[in-house]
């Protein structure tokens, strides 16, 4: 999978905002080129956090993954606690689910390949269930 096809496929999901922090929007510069996706069907960007992101580089306290590679990056998902139950444990590598390096209720995985492609688009998807109904007003 690349950027483009997992930013495409969730661009895709029900009331998404995708959000690309680059120069000159305000953002901070170690977020430019990475990519978040809200719910936001207003279009406003919530003040929750992101229920899945895309990063592109090491962040401080964050080298597991070893994004410093070129055309590297990682795709991070919120996960409920029995999603990351069934996942936890795997050794970080690429093309495979591991718990989030930094991150307890996240899931990870850098460089996406054919055995992570179905895995990552379920989470993603439950990721965007579960931040639409939290989204929901009471």
């Amino acid at each position: 999978m690349t950027m483009d096809e997992i930013i495409e496929f969730v661009a895709g999901l029900e009331g998404v905002l995708t959000v690309r922090p680059g120069p000159g929007d305000g953002s901070p510069e170690i977020s430019w080129g990475d990519v978040f996706f809200h719910v936001a069907p207003d279009g406003v960007v919530p003040r929750a956090q992101p229920f899945a992101t895309i990063v592109t580089k090491d962040y401080p306290g964050d080298a597991v993954s070893r994004l410093d590679r070129p055309g590297a990056f990682r795709v991070n998902v919120a996960a409920d606690a029995e999603t990351r139950r069934r996942w936890a444990g795997a050794p970080p590598g690429d093309d495979i689910v591991i718990a989030h390096p930094v991150y307890p209720g996240w899931l990870a995985v850098a460089n996406p390949g054919p055995a992570a492609d179905a895995a990552v688009r379920d989470l993603l998807r439950a990721a965007h269930r579960r931040a639409r109904v939290r989204r929901r007003p009471a």
